[in-house]
């Protein structure tokens, strides 16, 4: 069923705080970064999740209420704590160590408040490594009748393959990196036939590949494959958040009914400068300007 357009977005999963060996804490969690960003696109998403009732908690709702973000959805927990992960750093590469069993393990489908239907939502699979949370959101595809976009972010141990299959029945899009694709497309010599394999097996309209340094790809439902590569050299300060613009980008281009190969430049584009930046989430509306202008001048938005 096809969404509604005109609907504010859903993104349901966790918000937490970025740890990193410097001392900083910047505040993260995919489906936080994709809402945040979304938000600065002008697209007024709602954002689902659990925060402790602590320090951690209160910044997550101030920065939400300065960014103009609705908070109706973020439920506070008196029991858990916001979550965390500590953050390393190899070669601007990251590596997370996730700390378990905080706020947004336990979002509590009881108290989400009234959605609309037939909207996109947008999630993960990290919070859905509880049942509290994952029994949350199985109420929300059912109740809803939403066209899904699946982020796949595998971090160990915190995931079954099985769940994940689970995921997938009933998925519109879904994005996912190259190490992801090998293990749930393994068969195939190309790694696009891999995707198509993925898209057909599950009825997908879209499957989205981000390969790293070398670009991405796509997949539609024609069998068409996409692809962008980065334009030119990039200065890479970090890459945490960097997958997370670059699915902020498909979704505006989902809603805004962008072109498939215009989609993928402009996620690149902004992929490639958020690694520029310290953690995921940037404050300054400056950053988002150039992004704006340009794709309001550039034929269809």
């Amino acid at each position: 069923m096809p969404f509604d357009h005109q609907q504010p977005p859903l993104v349901f999963g966790e918000a937490l705080f970025d740890c990193f060996p410097d001392g900083a804490e910047v505040l993260g969690g995919a489906p936080f970064n994709v809402a945040w960003h979304l938000a600065a696109f002008g697209l007024n998403p709602v954002f689902l999740s659990r925060v402790g009732e602590d320090a951690l908690g209160e910044r997550i709702d101030a920065a939400m209420r300065e960014q103009g973000m609705t908070t109706l959805g973020v439920q506070r927990d008196p029991e858990h704590a916001t979550g965390t992960v500590q953050v390393s750093l190899v070669g601007g590469e990251p590596s997370y160590e996730i700390v378990p069993d905080r706020a947004y393990d336990h979002i509590d489908a009881a108290a989400l408040p009234p959605l609309p239907q037939q909207t996109l939502l947008y999630h993960g699979s990290l919070a859905l490594r509880h049942s509290v949370s994952a029994d949350a959101l199985r109420m929300l595809r059912g109740r809803l009748s939403p066209s899904i976009f699946l982020d796949v972010n595998l971090r160990d141990p915190w995931w079954r393959k099985e769940r994940l299959l689970e995921l997938l029945e009933g998925a519109t899009w879904v994005k996912l990196n190259a190490d992801e694709l090998a293990l749930l497309a393994p068969e195939g010599d190309a790694i696009e036939t891999r995707a198509q394999r993925l898209r057909e097996r599950y009825e997908l309209e879209a499957v989205f590949a981000t390969l790293g340094a070398a670009g991405a790809f796509a997949v539609d439902v024609d069998g068409t494959v996409s692809r962008v590569a980065p334009a030119g050299a990039i200065e890479v300060v970090d890459a945490v958040g960097a997958g997370d613009g670059f699915a902020s980008v498909l979704i505006l281009g989902l809603i805004r009914s962008w072109p498939v190969q215009q989609t993928l430049d402009r996620a690149q584009a902004f992929a490639s400068a958020i690694v520029g930046q310290r953690g995921a989430t940037v404050r300054d509306p400056g950053f988002y300007a150039p992004f704006l202008d340009e794709w309001r001048l550039g034929g269809r938005d």
